[in-house]
């Protein structure tokens, strides 16, 4: 079965096969007449990004484009696209990949006209204010991986390269003006990279589900999305070209990153910390950390767990819940543990500290020490649960 349908929840969203190729009527509606399309080096070579180009000049649009965004999108990585957009003139982005194109994409668009450097805005206290609003370029955001969500996300992580640390940009105004789903553009993403952003996928919707706050909207959201994965995620793995699979995977990934407003937790917390320090992948590091923070969570979640585990049909028990989050791993051919991505235990004292001060700490269902997250660190380091 195949899907197309328009939505606004949490903005305007375009869902279908093929809907790349309203990009150029959107940037239109949103009164962008040069767009700077973002994306990485890897995806720049590929056919579509060719003919996204096409269709833009064909429209009549001052189309430019800038690849250089690394997997763990860094500040230089934002001045230098900052340097792009306004040496083309450019009125509006294009955030075209991954996890984190996006982000460097929201985040170019949010400094094109601001007069204060990039960490001014982190997301602590009210820094947000500081934005020029009227210098914030409007943002078109067309997701290649199904993971991150970061397309109906008002934030940006983006990599301190002087601190190690990575960042939490925010202001409302990064939200994407258009969403364009297309499941055609994830059906080349190799099978590694489909069940570790899945997995990022279900990390998101899982933290928001555990989160202590009361926010049943996103909870309702959180526990659909579960479903999602639980059912399409195995599918897009097996045949990348299910396009009903990647479809419904862009649907989960979408739905956890709206999830998430009521909270993340120590998932994000320890991977947002070996992602800085390590450089390895976000989503694999999820992955990895999810049934090792479950275990260190159990008291707080079991009852919650189990009965989300009754309504994903699995047996209403939390460990079932666990059992499944193992074998769907070990299905997908993740790593038990951190070791096998060579972290090594030295690390586990200085990610404690940071994960402890990570904005995503502080709506986990625990609130863990340092001594506590340096322990939930090892136990992933040597796979012991």
């Amino acid at each position: 079965m195949s899907y197309s349908t328009n939505w606004n929840y949490p903005t305007s969203i375009a869902l279908g096969a093929g809907r790349i190729n309203e990009v150029a009527s959107e940037c239109m509606s949103l009164g962008i007449k040069k767009p700077l399309i973002v994306t990485d080096p890897g995806l720049m070579a590929l056919p579509f990004v060719a003919k996204l180009q096409e269709n833009c000049a064909a429209e009549g649009l001052g189309v430019g484009l800038f690849s250089g965004v690394n997997p763990n999108p860094t500040g230089e990585d934002v001045d230098a696209g900052v340097t792009a957009f306004k040496e083309g003139n450019h009125d509006g982005v294009i955030a075209l990949g991954g996890g984190s194109s996006l982000d460097a994409g929201k985040a170019i668009a949010l400094m094109a006209g601001q007069s204060r450097p990039l960490w001014d805005f982190e997301d602590v206290g009210d820094n947000w204010t500081r934005v020029i609003e009227s210098g914030v370029a409007p943002i078109i955001a067309v997701p290649t991986t199904a993971g991150t969500g970061s397309e109906v996300g008002r934030a940006s992580v983006i990599l301190d390269t002087q601190r190690h640390e990575k960042k939490i940009i925010f202001h409302p105004l990064m939200l994407p003006g258009k969403v364009i789903l297309d499941p055609e553009l994830t059906v080349g993403l190799p099978a590694g990279l489909t069940a570790a952003t899945g997995m990022d996928a279900l990390s998101h919707s899982l933290e928001a589900f555990c989160a202590p706050g009361y926010h049943p909207m996103a909870r309702g959201i959180a526990v659909e999305a579960i479903g999602l994965v639980k059912e399409w995620l195995p599918l897009a793995v097996a045949n990348g070209s299910n396009i009903e699979a990647r479809t419904h995977m862009l649907v989960a990934s979408t739905m956890g990153a709206t999830a998430f407003q009521r909270g993340l937790g120590a998932m994000h917390a320890i991977a947002h910390s070996l992602g800085a320090v390590f450089g390895a992948h976000h989503g694999i590091l999820n992955a990895i950390l999810m049934p090792y923070v479950l275990k260190a969570n159990r008291s707080v979640i079991e009852d919650d767990i189990a009965w989300l585990s009754q309504v994903i049909g699995l047996d209403g028990n939390f460990d079932a819940f666990q059992n499944w989050i193992l074998n769907l791993r070990q299905e997908l051919e993740i790593p038990h543990s951190l070791a096998e991505i060579d972290i090594t235990p030295d690390c586990v004292q200085h990610i404690g500290a940071m994960s402890t001060v990570d904005p995503s700490a502080g709506t986990n269902p625990i609130l863990f020490d340092e001594n506590s997250y340096s322990a939930i660190c090892l136990d992933a380091i040597n796979g012991t649960l």
